[in-house]
């Protein structure tokens, strides 16, 4: 994904284990910008792939890495501490074990919401934010536009206690079922941008966590209260959104844009849930004139 990488682990206060991967393998010495890429609910590092190869190849330094509780790093077995605060205080304990000062944060729908909570935890800690289809409102509330997920979670939680055999067998091999792909393709990508092939390799991916990750962090999700934080938060901030994102509707990144006070909003006409895969060329340029203001 980047020429060179540096792959490590960050133990944060409470012994978790975080794996994170860097294009530079030494503390900095200097004020270098340094990009760090949240990715979304049970999402991975795929979904920035176009981002993270154009600013490597511009030479900025990155930095990706694991929550707790995800693929590579520990905390599997502690899910009540994988929480929005302990996520964004493991990202900044590895930015100061590398001496990283106000990097520029990249997030994408629940990564919005991590990224948010670094803003408010770190205001002077920070650079400036890119904010990617996310939403300040339990999703359970808003996603394609209804309540039909705060209808339909608890009842898929529900058949997944009671029948977990079945729902784990489902859970680690819808990737291969042809219609599961069309249906997580449809509802959350442009259908004419992206191809069937990176949906397998996303679902794929979903299959290494567990559905208690899922459902927990759907849960963290609805209790974050960061909205009433927005007005205190004065990071300048890029947010995008695609004006046919099915899963988080427009008007969630207004809401953004009307509370964050020192913030731009653009909107990807024909984007998806996933903009920067949709349109990789456009989304590039345009967060690089935004990072260049900064």
């Amino acid at each position: 994904m980047m020429k060179s990488e540096f792959p490590s682990y960050y133990y944060s206060q409470d012994g978790t284990r975080i794996f994170y991967i860097t294009n530079f393998d030494h503390k900095l010495e200097d004020k270098s910008n340094v990009i760090v890429f949240n990715y979304g609910l049970v999402c991975n590092h795929s979904h920035f792939k176009p981002q993270i190869q154009f600013f490597d190849d511009l030479g900025y330094k990155i930095l990706i890495h694991d929550y707790r509780a995800h693929y590579s790093s520990s905390g599997q077995e502690n899910l009540e501490a994988c929480t929005f605060e302990n996520m964004a205080k493991d990202i900044n304990g590895i930015l100061k074990s590398l001496n990283i000062i106000n990097p520029i944060i990249i997030g994408h729908s629940m990564g919005v919401n991590v990224s948010l909570e670094y803003a408010k935890l770190f205001p002077n800690e920070i650079r400036s934010l890119v904010l990617i289809s996310g939403t300040v409102l339990p999703p359970q509330d808003i996603m394609f536009d209804s309540n039909i997920v705060d209808i339909a979670a608890p009842l898929i939680e529900k058949f997944s206690n009671h029948n977990p055999n079945i729902f784990n067998y489902l859970w680690k091999n819808s990737f291969k079922n042809p219609l599961a792909r069309w249906i997580v393709l449809d509802g959350g990508f442009n259908t004419k941008k992206v191809e069937d092939s990176f949906v397998q390799i996303y679902m794929k991916k979903i299959s290494e966590l567990s559905k208690e990750l899922f459902f927990h962090l759907l849960e963290k999700m609805k209790q974050h209260s960061i909205i009433s934080h927005l007005e205190n938060i004065n990071t300048p901030t890029l947010i995008i959104g695609g004006d046919s994102d099915k899963i988080i509707p427009n008007y969630l990144q207004k809401i953004l844009h009307k509370y964050l006070k020192n913030s731009d909003l653009y909107i990807v006409k024909d984007g998806s849930h996933v903009p920067q895969i949709d349109f990789p060329e456009l989304l590039n340029e345009r967060i690089l004139s935004f990072i260049k203001r900064y």
